[in-house]
């Protein structure tokens, strides 16, 4: 008799190339690597000294998204004047790729984006598959049921050379959601709520699989969020079973299969889920019937509250009240008495169509708070395309917001596009640390639609009040 099976278990088997041992790791076989241009130039030069090709060229697909800046520029001439630094990544990407035969998304392509909105909507990510990349929220591609994680610079150039990685098999936990999703709450709601139920290191050592009628009833674009920060519970991994809504987003997308060989792949897709009787290692189960907007209070995506809940006290935790001092905010007081300096919409997390739809819709018809600046970064240059055929950009530039180019932007703040010491910035992205926009940067994530309120407000600002 066969033994239920999850569906983490089911995607593990099928990839498994030598099963791991007490003394070693399992060789598990790599179906899609996604690089980029900040942690592949070791990897080549690896393979350089090695005198090693790349294995499966036509496996990797390579983009340039972190260090690009999104200001506009017309030429790669202009990019290098602009930022000397990010051009010198650039020109290094293009020549690894054309040496090794890697087909480059580059600087001039109408595709390039952020490594884990191009795979998506360009059909690269399928359900069923094993993805890597050199960034740790490749669990992104989760939502697609394809077991997708982010490896090291090290293991980048191991895949790069073998289309495989040393790997220890990871636990399984069940994250159940229960009731359906209150009006004015989002995928970025939840997914910091369920960080703030079990903690930035709560799924270390498991792959997360997010179940659930509320889950379902997401889009593919709200069920790519809640994957995407699943590395922030310390996750190694996100899933979420693929269905019909999964089939449909795919559908004739440029990598996917066509004719009989669709309704092949769609009949083997299908029975990627768990099995009636799997069991997990953990479950986990959230109520979201009275979830509330979310944000963040301190410097890790744990540190949640309501949107309108005062700032817990720190009570004798040392690390918690450091958190608060660097934040400069007071326990006991809503984050609504904090004036706000910067809003950032974007990031892998929340920048793609729906999400520029939703902040939109707040800022029609209103104007940014005097002071605040606003950055509106969109994923993908095709979703930038399709957010201006919609006009989404005039709405942005009317309410006094800046409309920019494709790229990771202000999430990393590596690429000109940083918040300044000292300011306080409500960031639709993943990650809250010290620093991370910009050196004394202090991060609030919010969902779009939070952002844009607050961006109105010029303060944090439940978005249903508006």
């Amino acid at each position: 008799m066969t033994q239920a099976s999850t569906l983490f278990n089911k995607l593990w088997n099928d990839h498994v190339v030598v099963p791991e041992t007490p003394i070693a790791p399992a060789v598990l076989y790599i179906d899609l690597h996604i690089i980029h241009e900040v942690t592949t130039p070791q990897a080549f030069s690896l393979l350089r000294e090695k005198g090693l090709p790349v294995r499966r060229p036509d496996l990797t697909l390579a983009t340039m998204d972190h260090s690009t800046p999104t200001t506009p520029v017309a030429s790669f001439k202009d990019l290098a004047i602009v930022a000397d630094g990010a051009a010198n990544q650039i020109r290094q990407m293009e020549k690894n790729c054309r040496d090794f035969g890697i087909e480059l998304l580059g600087f001039g392509s109408e595709h390039r984006g952020i490594v884990h909105v191009i795979g998506p909507e360009l059909g690269a990510t399928q359900p069923g598959k094993t993805i890597v990349c050199g960034d740790s929220h490749s669990s992104t591609h989760g939502a697609f049921g394809a077991f997708a994680f982010g490896i090291g610079t090290t293991e980048v150039g191991h895949v790069l050379a073998t289309q495989c990685l040393l790997q220890r098999k990871p636990k399984t936990m069940a994250i159940n959601i229960d009731g359906q999703m209150p009006d004015g709450v989002s995928a970025k709601d939840l997914i910091l709520a369920i960080i703030g139920e079990i903690g930035v290191d709560g799924g270390t050592g498991y792959v997360l699989e997010y179940r659930g009628n509320a889950i379902r009833s997401f889009n593919m674009e709200q069920r790519m969020t809640v994957c995407n920060m699943s590395i922030e519970a310390g996750a190694r991994a996100g899933l979420i079973a693929p269905d019909d809504t999964t089939f449909e987003y795919l559908h004739g997308r440029p990598r996917v299969p066509r004719g009989v060989d669709w309704d092949k792949a769609v009949t083997r897709w299908q029975a990627l889920r768990a099995d009636d009787a799997a069991t997990y290692d953990k479950s986990v189960t959230l109520d979201v019937r009275c979830l509330q907007p979310m944000v963040t209070f301190g410097t890790n995506p744990g540190m949640v509250i309501g949107v309108n809940d005062p700032v817990p006290d720190a009570g004798n935790d040392p690390s918690f009240r450091k958190a608060l001092d660097y934040m400069q905010l007071t326990p006991g007081k809503p984050l609504s008495h904090n004036s706000i300096d910067v809003v950032f919409i974007g990031s892998c997390t929340n920048g793609r169509i729906s999400d520029l739809e939703q902040a939109a819709a707040i800022l029609r018809g209103h104007k940014i708070a005097a002071g605040v600046r606003m950055l509106v970064v969109p994923g993908s240059q095709q979703i930038k395309n399709e957010a201006e055929a919609r006009g989404l950009d005039l709405i942005f530039k009317k309410a006094g917001a800046e409309w920019r180019e494709a790229g990771c932007s202000m999430c990393i703040g590596m690429n000109g596009d940083t918040v300044k010491p000292g300011q306080l910035s409500v960031s639709t992205s993943n990650r809250n640390f010290e620093g991370r926009q910009g050196i004394g940067a202090r991060t609030i994530l919010a969902s779009p639609a939070t952002a844009a309120a607050s961006a109105i407000r010029g303060r944090v600002t439940d978005p249903r009040s508006i």
